[in-house]
């Protein structure tokens, strides 16, 4: 047979192959189809069967969520009691961990309720539960969407194996005010970015949804939470609804599209409207535009406060506008139980709403398995085995080295040599344990963190570690400062630790000021003045002004509050074990005044880098952050050379960018390389540059990378104020490089998508 033959052969085969490959896999297909929707069909079928014999007032309360008797996060809410699990009327119990307590509570509504429909046990799980990792801002600037999968993914396993079902995370509001506290809780300024990490997240808690190792998740808070008035919690927000779209609303749809079980409305009001009882945000934006299909439950007694936001004049009229809007599960303040029956009966409320809502909420404990057993995420022996294993506590530890950034490193102080003998930790969070948690710490025990001193010690078990603390995080007290400066005095090298308390950020935690609080910042001026290196390591949950810590640094390290293994994590990053590669995801002001200070914002007539006067600027201070989006540096040296990016998108919208990145240093590093587009002629006022891609690469010291970056014409896009999307032929900027500031340019064209 000849090769002609041969290969026609073969060409003949392999069209019959892939014709039966074919045809096997679209058999595949529908038989998969198949079984899904005799699933479905089962479980609906299921449901409707429960709401056949459930009562009104049973139907009522599978909507209302009570707080278990510890660990109160909010103001004083309706007591859990045993007459409430006897009537049916507790859905889900949130901030209780525990298998052996959970069990007992489960064991108690199986047997005294009337349709024994098990309880969902819900917890803050923000960033681990006994274990925990860094905050999430803190973890979103590792741009590492695989550890922060696996970061969620873990937090899953271990509260899952204490009996949780369902976490209120991740919250993935936009924050472009670092005086807002819950900034700490999200993933920065940047909506492209914040939506890879939310789609992570959900994947995270989610990851083996069905059986008893992976949580329900909850994207919170819907929606703009993140911009309140001058960055005052739970004030109110006024935004453009073009800007709702463009900016605030993409990680919800990432989340969405993630396959999220639930979300949380917010306690604000969005444009006039309170958001949790707004049926414009919930059932016709998030339900019928968005797609969502699970269920919604209030913030902590989000429902009652609609008195107080005006637009209701009592508990029965808010518990029908929040009902109403699409609020299926009313958080700890039991408006629904006490007032829904009657609102029902006068016909305010039909009885097909709270069906409807009803069955989204079984159809969550549904697919949990809790039907099946309502003890099967109760396993003692999981307990024992998963919570605080090793294996999280060296996740823990790595995760925090990524999220740590390198702010400034002048005439290379860092790494620190392992020949140094004597060393100072100077600073209220040196030798604390709890503060290092940050907020949202779970049920984690303070006794597990490891401290910067011990952190160091264990890393030069050999030297002689002193410590001082100098001063604590608030207060005029300076009588720690003479100690401070005889344990600096003898030592090589100073390392300072100083930064917030970890309730200086979080929920209701606001500030204005966002120096180091107290007389940190003196501390340090009367450190400076000894001569010796000093390196100062920040540890808080937001941006803060640092023009007086860099000016004063040798060293400048971005810590944020790394969780149960901090000082290990501190101390490889500061001895050379591990090269920083985190870089900022949100921007650092150089004064508040210039806050909100987003690098992405709009082009205006008059911009500030023009030579007249007459700009949009401050006439005392240059347009510019101490440290921009996207900053961080390393101990070594990255060369960007040989852009190239074709002239125009392919046909399928499609711009592949590239890059020569070169390690020029001494270290092995990462490189998160950035890739930002500005349209440059828009119907609409467009931003000055936007986050559009990145990849985050490891490079051997002394090699060249050739990196590759691929940008999709679809997320060119813009919201009219019509309420359009839409993708406008035309030339658009593309710059790649370290940061948002330090960009190489080309032009590209689109001529149609």
């Amino acid at each position: 047979m000849t090769i002609k033959k041969i290969s026609l052969f073969a060409l003949c085969l392999a069209v019959c192959l892939t014709g039966i490959f074919q045809t096997e896999a679209a058999a595949a297909d529908m038989a998969a189809g198949r079984k899904k929707a005799k699933a479905v069909s089962e479980e609906e079928k299921f449901i409707d069967g429960l709401l056949e014999k459930m009562t009104l007032k049973e139907k009522i309360g599978q909507l209302s969520q009570y707080v278990g008797r510890d660990l109160l996060t909010g103001p004083k809410s309706e007591m859990l009691t045993d007459s409430l699990l006897e009537r049916g009327m507790v859905g889900s119990i949130l901030n209780v961990g525990g298998v052996d307590r959970l069990r007992a509570v489960q064991k108690k509504n199986m047997e005294k309720s009337r349709m024994k429909i098990p309880i969902l046990f819900a917890f803050d799980v923000i960033h681990g539960f006994k274990t925990l990792t860094p905050t999430p801002l803190a973890e979103s600037c590792s741009w590492d969407l695989d550890m922060i999968y696996q970061s969620a993914k873990n937090a899953a396993i271990e509260a899952s194996a204490s009996g949780i079902m369902w976490t209120f995370a991740p919250m993935v509001d936009i924050a472009r005010d670092p005086r807002w506290g819950r900034i700490v809780e999200g993933a920065g300024e940047d909506p492209f970015l914040a939506s890879k990490i939310a789609d992570a997240r959900v994947r995270g808690f989610q990851w083996n949804l069905g059986e008893p190792d992976a949580l329900m998740a909850c994207a919170k808070h819907f929606v703009a939470y993140g911009a309140p008035q001058a960055g005052r919690d739970y004030a109110p927000v006024d935004i453009s609804n073009s800007t709702l779209r463009e900016v605030y609303l993409p990680p919800y749809q990432a989340c969405i599209d993630a396959g999220v079980e639930t979300v949380m409305s917010a306690f604000h009001d969005l444009n006039g409207l309170p958001a949790s009882g707004s049926k414009w945000l919930l059932t016709d934006v998030l339900r019928t535009q968005m797609g969502f299909k699970g269920f919604v439950v209030s913030d902590w007694a989000a429902v009652e406060q609609l008195v107080v936001q005006g637009v209701v004049k009592d508990k029965k009229e808010a518990g029908e506008l929040a009902i109403n809007a699409g609020l299926d599960m009313d958080m700890t303040d039991g408006v629904y139980n006490a007032y829904l029956e009657q609102s029902v009966k006068e016909g305010i409320v039909s009885e097909e709403v709270i069906d409807e809502s009803v069955r989204r909420i079984l159809r969550a404990k549904y697919r949990l398995g809790l039907f099946e057993d309502p003890y099967r995420f109760f396993s003692n022996e999981r307990e024992n085995r998963e919570v605080k294993s090793s294996r999280l506590m060296e996740f823990s530890r790595d995760m925090a080295r990524k999220s740590i950034v390198l702010l400034k490193n002048a005439n290379r102080t860092l790494p620190l040599s392992r020949e140094i003998r004597k060393i100072a930790v100077i600073g209220p969070l040196g030798d604390n344990q709890n503060e290092l948690q940050g907020s949202w710490k779970a049920r984690a025990d303070a006794e597990d963190v490891v401290t910067v001193l011990q952190g160091i010690k264990n890393k030069l078990p050999e030297a002689e570690v002193t410590y001082a603390k100098g001063c604590d995080f608030a207060g005029e007290d300076r009588s720690g400062f003479a100690k401070a400066m005889k344990v600096a005095r003898g030592s090589d090298v100073i390392i300072m630790a100083v930064g917030e308390k970890a309730l200086f950020s979080g929920e209701s935690r606001s500030r204005a000021y966002l120096t180091l609080p107290g007389v940190q910042e003196e501390l340090i001026d009367s450190l400076k003045t000894l001569g010796k290196p000093l390196v100062i390591c920040l540890f808080n949950g937001r941006p803060l002004v640092l023009k007086k810590p860099n000016e004063a640094a040798d060293a400048l390290v971005e810590a944020w509050f790394p969780g149960t293994q901090a000082g290990n994590a501190l101390a490889d990053v500061l001895f050379g074990d591990y090269n920083p590669s985190g870089k900022l995801t949100t921007s650092f002001p150089v004064f508040e005044g210039q806050i909100p200070n987003y690098y992405n914002y709009k082009r205006s007539g008059r911009p500030g880098d023009m030579e007249q006067s007459s700009t949009v600027r401050h006439i005392d201070l240059k347009n510019a952050n101490l440290f921009p989006f996207g900053y961080g540096l390393s101990y070594t040296e990255f060369k960007y050379s040989n852009f190239l990016c074709p002239e125009q998108f392919d046909e399928n919208g499609i711009l592949k960018v590239s890059v020569d990145v070169t390690n020029t240093g001494d270290y092995d590093g990462e490189e998160i390389v950035q890739v930002y587009v500005s349209d440059l002629v828009a119907s609409m006022t467009r931003p000055v540059k936007e986050l559009k891609g990145f990849k985050k690469v490891f490079i051997p010291k002394g090699e060249t990378v050739r990196v590759e970056v691929e940008i999709d014409a679809r997320d060119l896009g813009f919201w009219t104020n019509s309420m359009e999307y839409r993708v406008e032929p035309g030339d658009f900027l593309i710059m790649i490089g370290p940061d948002s500031e330090n960009l190489q340019t080309k032009t590209a064209s689109l001529h149609k998508i």
